[in-house]
Order: structure tokens, then C-alpha cells, then sequence
């Protein structure tokens, strides 16, 4: 069985070098670390994880916790909801981006109670944390921030000692959402958004006020529609928004996810109106479904890719300099947006 001592006496360096590359540490020279890499390659070497993890008492396993509402013990299940469909897509990159950088992702249970919870994670030597937190209230939160174990929030603004958070920035989509319909000549623009309690929502209505103010425009409360996050509330808030507002007061709507904008596009459509000749819709996320609706949506795209190679890359630089006793790096990631225009917006048509 060939050992780390063999690889280091071929590379021409110490067993304490091996094992630093093997770990990732950038106090490895790239001269170095190509030796060693070609003396593994020659030698067949395959490092003990396992005894790595013991010696280290943590193992190379990242857990993903998620927390979705107040009911958590089927959180599987819960990705078949429309309004979880975009964390469903960006969670294909997060399993790629951790099985290349070699660490294991493990599905932390959601149904554990909040005394048990961290004390869960750390018997299981997680080298660290990626949390999806819909949920802001949820006190597993605030355990995780408080925890010693290097944590990564995803589109939950939550920062700690050993914890950061990677977000979209929801302010400047949201404006650039808007400002594109008052560059249409639109006047009169309503948003269908949920509670704004969270951080995202909060953020998407910052973004769609500034724009109106930075165009001189006034912030009309009654055209902030509460809507929820799903599909099914946003198609019945606007059924019954085009109810309440005869005659109607708006001409385009920004929508606080693509998923929700689905659900505008159908009810516009039977109530008898056009999209965009009567009704403009901007979405939010660019989720694939939006080159299949009809018409088109015009979304601001979030970069997915960018947002999980961020979170894994951050938590992984957090990892490694915890166990070199560095300094950790914690400053948040906040990823750009992009307005995307497809054919659900046109030039504002005057009101009747």
C-alpha cells in the first residue's frame, strides 16, 4: 500500500507538504503542489479520508440545512412547490460545486427539534454549513449564526463571527425591473409581491420605490399588491386585483418571482386582456420556464451558477482557514443581476 511518506520522498518534499495540498491550503507553492500531484498520479496514492477527517475531528462533509416554513419534516417534498423552483434549479450547481472541490454534501433533517440541532451537526464533525432560510423567523437560524462551525446563508442576510450569507442583489433587480417599464412610458406600475418581511421581498420593494422616485414619480401604496410567493396566490391576487380596479388603474405589473408572474400572465389572459397591449409583466428570476410562457417573459435574470459557486467557494475558504488557525474571510457575496427583455413588455398604452 503506498503511503503519504512514499509520495513526499518522490515529490521531494515533507509528509506535513503532502498533507497540506492534500487539504487544499494555498501555503502549498503551485511548484510544489505539481509534484506532489505527479507522484500521486505515479505512485497510485489514494489518501485515508477517513483518517484525515480523525485526526482533524471534522470530516470533509458540508450539510445543507433548509428551512422553509413552520412545517420542515418534509422538506423534500416541499421543492414541488412553485415558489421553491428557483433554490430546486441553483441547488444542481451547489452538488457540483462541492463534489469538485471533494467534500460530501449531507442532508441535514429539518424536522429536528432547535435543542437538538446544532447539537446534530456537530456530532456528525460537519466541516461546515450551506442554509437555504426561507423562513426568518425560524430560532435555527440565529443557533446556526451563534454556532462555532463556518456557515454560508443563502439569500438569507444573516452574518456572525463564523457565518456570512451569498444573495442576489434583489435592490438593483427590482429597479432595473421597474425602470424599464417607465422607459416604456409606463406611468402607472403595480408589484405583486409577498410580505415583505423577509429579506428578499424587503429588497425587491426598495429596488421597485427607488426606481420610481429616482423618476420623479410618487410611491402609490395601493399599487403594492400582497400577493404569496407561489403560483396559484398570485394568479388569485390578480383575478381578484382586475376585479377590484374597474376601471383599471395600471398598466404593467412587476412581479416578485417568474413563478408568480405565471400565474399574472394567466389570470390577464382570462380576464380578456393582452400582454403586453394592456398589460405589461416583468418576472423575476429567469427560471427556464419563462421562454415557454405566452407571451415570453421579460424577467431579471438571476445568476444561479454565480450564487452557488460563490456560497460553496466562500464556505470551503472558510473551512480551510479555520483549520490553518488564519483569519476567515466573512464578507457576503452579492451576485448581479440582469434585466432580460423578452416580449411580455411594450410601450404603455393610455388608460381609458
Amino acid at each position: 500500500m503506498v503511503t503519504s511518506e512514499q509520495v513526499a520522498r518522490l515529490a521531494g518534499v515533507s509528509r506535513a507538504t503532502v498533507s497540506r495540498a492534500l487539504n487544499g491550503s494555498p501555503r502549498v507553492s503551485a511548484e510544489a503542489r505539481k509534484r506532489i500531484e505527479e507522484a500521486i498520479v505515479s505512485l497510485g496514492y489514494e489518501p485515508d479520508v477517513v483518517a484525515q477527517s480523525l485526526v482533524r475531528q471534522r470530516s470533509r462533509t458540508i450539510a445543507l440545512c433548509l428551512f422553509f416554513g413552520n412545517d420542515d419534516s418534509t422538506v423534500l417534498s416541499r421543492f414541488g412547490e412553485t415558489q421553491h423552483y428557483f433554490y430546486l434549479d441553483m441547488l444542481r450547481d451547489v452538488e457540483r460545486e462541492i463534489a469538485d472541490a471533494h467534500y460530501d454534501l449531507l442532508l441535514h433533517s429539518s424536522s429536528i427539534a432547535q435543542n437538538n440541532y446544532i447539537r446534530g451537526l456537530q456530532m456528525r464533525h460537519v466541516a461546515g454549513i450551506l442554509a437555504i432560510a426561507l423562513n426568518p423567523t425560524d430560532a435555527r437560524i440565529q443557533a446556526l449564526v451563534e454556532a462555532q462551525i463556518p456557515t454560508v446563508f443563502i439569500d438569507s442576510i444573516s452574518q456572525g463571527q463564523n457565518s456570512t450569507y451569498v444573495s442576489s442583489d434583489n435592490l438593483d433587480g427590482s429597479r432595473q425591473a421597474t425602470e424599464h417599464l417607465i422607459q416604456l412610458g409606463h406611468r402607472r406600475i403595480m408589484t405583486l409581491l409577498p410580505g415583505t418581511n423577509g429579506p428578499v421581498g424587503s429588497k425587491r420593494r426598495a429596488g421597485y420605490c427607488q426606481a420610481l422616485e429616482q423618476a420623479g414619480l410618487p410611491i402609490d401604496e395601493r399599487l403594492i399588491y400582497p400577493a404569496g410567493w407561489n403560483t396559484e396566490e398570485a394568479y388569485r391576487a390578480t383575478m381578484a386585483l382586475l376585479r377590484e380596479r374597474q376601471p383599471r388603474d395600471f398598466t404593467a405589473i412587476v412581479a416578485g418571482s417568474d413563478l408568480m408572474a405565471i400565474g399574472i400572465l394567466r389570470a390577464i389572459h382570462e380576464c380578456g386582456l393582452h400582454i403586453p397591449g394592456d398589460i405589461s409583466v416583468v418576472g423575476f428570476d429567469d427560471v427556464d420556464l419563462c421562454r415557454y410562457t405566452e407571451p415570453p417573459l421579460t424577467t431579471i435574470r438571476q445568476d444561479r451558477s454565480a450564487m452557488a459557486q460563490g456560497a460553496v467557494q466562500q464556505l470551503i475558504q472558510m473551512i480551510e482557514a479555520d483549520d490553518q488557525l488564519e483569519e476567515r474571510q466573512l464578507s457576503p457575496i452579492i451576485t448581479p443581476t440582469q434585466l432580460v427583455v423578452r416580449a411580455s413588455t411594450g410601450p404603455a398604452v393610455p388608460l381609458a
